[in-house]
């Protein structure tokens, strides 16, 4: 019996970065990318490598050009600390495990370091693999905790639930972090969204201007936790954006919409520094008409469009300057397959 299971790169419509700071946000998976994983019963555990985690190169310029594309971490850590986490949490609710082993292997091929949730799509495909093996259920609220765990405690890399919340749901969901629900019960309060109530959306990216959501999420984070007055404030406006962007998207109110998304990014910029590539993307973006924000930590932006002409400028436009655009795919559901 071969277990595969798929999760699928996320859109940040609005509100983000809010997400880590008791915000609100609206997110959507779209599926014209995917991270794969497949597990199958054997005699010992083993982790299968997939090309990310190569250590053997033809020359020191291979080394480097595979480090400028996927960085120094590959996928294998991630599966790591996602069996850890998924046994850790099994042991502590006093979850009997089968003592059968696996063999487990990933495959994907969502764009890298481009604020597009690629790595907790690998965790989120691996967890979820693991409690169809061992017949396990996990409530998607705790779910989405547990991927985070996996980024946030057990490799040390910051960030916020948005990401985990929709991968666990895997359709479009409306997120309030509210601080005071979050104490009391460990997770916000998540609505999903029918896909049909969104505008026609494009995402564009070039992959050269990836940083990793790390760099950014860890200056906000500092300035967040020392209360500065600027950081509390946008955090609140971020939220409110999302409130008004609902109500818009049940109106089919796309004028609003527009005029948000543009905002979200606007106050983003007045708090922190943008690359001057990023910026490039967003006001060429801007300049047919389009709306544009990032979709995440930066190096690929989201938006809205009018109708087809305004989306084949937008696609010469940006394409002049070899950035890539797509129509996302929206997700409502997830595949398994065993």
């Amino acid at each position: 019996m071969i277990i595969e299971t798929f999760c699928y790169p996320r859109a940040a419509l609005i509100g983000n970065p809010s997400d880590g700071y008791f915000g609100k946000t609206i997110a959507f998976l779209f599926s014209n990318s995917q991270a794969r994983v497949q597990l199958y019963h054997t005699p010992e555990l083993d982790i299968q490598p997939q090309r990310l985690d190569k250590t053997s190169f033809s020359s020191i310029e291979e080394l480097v050009e595979n480090v400028n594309h996927s960085g120094y971490y590959g996928g294998i850590r991630l599966l790591k600390a996602t069996i850890k986490v998924f046994y850790d949490y099994c042991k502590k609710n006093r979850i009997l495990l089968n003592e059968q082993n696996f063999t487990i292997r990933y495959r994907s091929n969502i764009p890298l370091r481009l604020g597009l949730a690629g790595s907790s799509a690998i965790i989120t495909a691996c967890m979820k693999a693991l409690t169809i093996f061992y017949e396990v259920s996990i409530p998607k609220q705790i779910f989405a905790n547990l991927v985070l765990d996996v980024e946030d405690k057990e490799l040390g890399i910051a960030a916020g639930l948005q990401d985990r919340v929709v991968q666990a749901y895997g359709q479009p969901v409306y997120m309030d972090f509210n601080k005071t629900l979050m104490e009391k019960q460990g997770y916000g309060y998540y609505e999903p969204l029918d896909i049909s109530l969104f505008p026609d959306m494009y995402i564009a990216y070039r992959k050269n201007l990836s940083e990793g959501t790390e760099v950014f999420h860890s200056n906000l984070r500092a300035r967040f936790n020392i209360g500065e007055k600027a950081v509390v404030d946008a955090m609140k406006i971020w939220a409110g954006y999302t409130d008004l962007f609902k109500e818009a998207l049940y109106k089919k109110d796309y004028r609003v919409m527009h005029e948000l998304i543009n905002a979200n990014f606007d106050l983003r910029r007045s708090l922190i520094p943008i690359t001057k590539g990023n910026i490039e993307m967003i006001e060429a973006a801007r300049s047919v008409g389009a709306s544009a924000k990032f979709t995440g930590s930066g190096g690929a932006i989201i938006g809205t469009y009018k109708d087809g002409d305004m989306l084949q400028k937008l696609i010469k436009v940006l394409g002049d300057k070899k950035i890539e655009v797509i129509k996302p795919i929206l997700v409502n559901c997830y595949e398994t397959s065993i």
